[in-house]
């Protein structure tokens, strides 16, 4: 590469950090920095640019989780491979084969920019939500952390029902500075994930009642927590419909009689994306108590806000031992985990058929996964984590604003905290025209029917996931999502004007 790397303005009014991250970033995407391509030490750029060396570490750092670089302990710097879709291709009037696509490019739909069914790749980037990144995962914490498990002594039983005491009081420590949740390692019962703090609980239910119990589940949510708590514990769900900012407690006060429990996301409603008013979130609390119900609240993408600050969870603000916590490492660290936990509030009665549960189901995290993650939350490794991820999530939600808001007739929201965001389409028929596209295109998103709580009711749209792919994948990605939800709306396609999700 000819000529210096990058240079810094000193009149710009932009912090150094940013200039040097926004110069590489460039850099790379214009091709002047290729695949592996060694940069200049992190001491050697600091000197040739007259900043601290420091910043030239955070710059690379960032990139490194971005996916733009590669980092390796002894070794130089170099330029990741971008592996990515290609952009959509245009289309001249009247043609049927893609413009400047050469010889053999399959036929598209007029206009659409994307292979017709059948014709396209198989799926490259998996944009369905659920998947973070682990491109920030301190590997040197994650190994040592293995380690220091393997080196305890081997135990000749099973973990505790209840789970590991020193991993339950690492999760009580890291939700009070966390989440601002007070509890003891006595309140905390360690899952296999969020499915099977569902399904624990939906087994308690089944002992406390008499009868079939009834549980309220957010219209449109979280599909996979209402099959759990039908298929493990025979349950009924009622359906309670969102607003912007969650669910509905006008609604879930006129459902008689009244369930005996309600499961909700308060922190980032899944998959719309509100977030529960603290005066909701305490409407709720004395619905619980006046009905005598328990209220489950999945804590999903409480770590990862993005505008304004967050709100305490309804366990914090309980004071008569209705509320349930669920949470999860599966979105912070990796799903590859299956680690999570429940707090329970002071109810003797819920504790004694929970014990009574877990005790015909011993605890199903391995013993060895439960000493490595207290090693890991001990060392603060999960925090730093966090702090890291937090700042790549946040550069591509940008993004994802970027290529796809200000669509007229395709609203996109869900973007105030988690991992996803939500493009509002006027039909179920439309959205799944549009994911059908992009899979032919080799792109996965998911149609938001398939979150809805009575089929064939509730928004349409697609929801798709931002956290996983590298950058400048991401950034592809996104090209065709436009492409093909512009296509979608345009004049002869058979659509009305959707409602704003939030």
């Amino acid at each position: 590469m000819d000529g210096p790397l990058l240079t810094i303005d000193r009149e710009d009014e932009r912090p150094l950090g940013v200039q040097l991250v926004d110069g590489l970033r460039r850099g790379i995407l214009s091709g002047r920095l290729r695949t592996g391509d060694p940069l200049p030490s992190t001491r050697a750029l600091a000197a040739e640019l007259g900043v601290a060396r420091s910043s030239v570490v955070a710059a690379y750092d960032q990139l490194a989780g971005e996916g733009y670089l590669e980092v390796r302990q002894g070794a130089p710097t170099r330029v990741a491979p971008l592996a990515m879709p290609p952009a959509p291709p245009t289309r001249t009037p009247g043609s049927t084969v893609v413009a400047g696509a050469g010889p053999g490019a399959p036929a598209t739909s007029a206009g659409t920019g994307l292979a017709t069914a059948g014709t396209g790749p198989r799926a490259t980037v998996d944009l369905r939500p659920g998947r973070p990144s682990t491109a920030r995962l301190d590997e040197r914490a994650w190994r040592a952390a293995w380690r220091a498990a393997a080196r305890r002594p081997v135990p000749d039983d099973t973990a505790p029902d209840f789970g590991a005491p020193r991993l339950r009081a690492e999760i009580a420590e890291h939700l009070r500075h966390a989440r601002g949740v007070t509890c003891s390692p006595d309140d905390v019962v360690v899952t296999a994930g969020t499915s099977d703090a569902v399904a624990l609980l939906a087994t308690a239910l089944r002992i406390l009642v008499d009868g079939t119990p009834r549980v309220a589940v957010e219209h449109p949510g979280y599909p996979s927590a209402r099959r759990v708590l039908v298929r493990r514990g025979a349950l009924e769900t009622v359906a309670v419909p969102v607003d912007r900012d969650g669910i509905e407690v006008g609604a879930l006060r006129g459902i008689r009689p009244a369930p005996h429990a309600v499961l909700l996301t308060p922190s980032h409603q899944y998959p719309l994306g509100g977030r529960l008013p603290v005066a909701t979130r305490l409407a709720v609390l004395e619905w619980a108590e006046a009905s005598d119900a328990l209220v489950f609240e999945d804590d999903y993408d409480s770590e990862f806000r993005h505008v304004g600050p967050p709100l305490p969870a309804l366990a914090s603000l309980d004071r008569s031992g209705h509320a349930v916590l669920l949470g999860s490492f599966s979105k912070v660290l990796t799903p590859w985990l299956r680690l999570g936990y429940l707090v329970l509030p002071a109810n003797p009665a819920l504790r004694e058929a929970v014990a009574a549960a877990r005790d015909d189901e011993t605890c199903p995290v391995p013993g060895i996964a439960q000493a490595a993650m207290a090693e890991l939350l001990s060392t603060g490794a999960v925090r730093r984590h966090i702090a890291a991820a937090k700042r790549d999530y946040a550069h591509r939600r940008s993004l994802v604003i970027e290529a796809l808001d200000g669509i007229d007739g395709a609203p996109l929201s869900g973007l105030d905290g988690g991992l996803h965001a939500v493009v509002g389409l006027a039909s179920a028929g439309a959205s799944a025209r549009v994911v059908g596209r992009l899979a032919d295109a080799g792109i996965l998103v998911a149609p938001l029917a398939d979150y809805s709580a009575v089929p064939g009711e509730g928004p349409s749209g697609i929801v798709l996931g931002y956290a996983s792919p590298p950058d400048a994948q991401l950034a592809g990605a996104l090209a065709h999502v436009r492409a093909a939800v512009e296509h979608a709306l345009r004049p002869g396609t058979s659509h009305a004007a959707p409602t704003a999700l939030a």
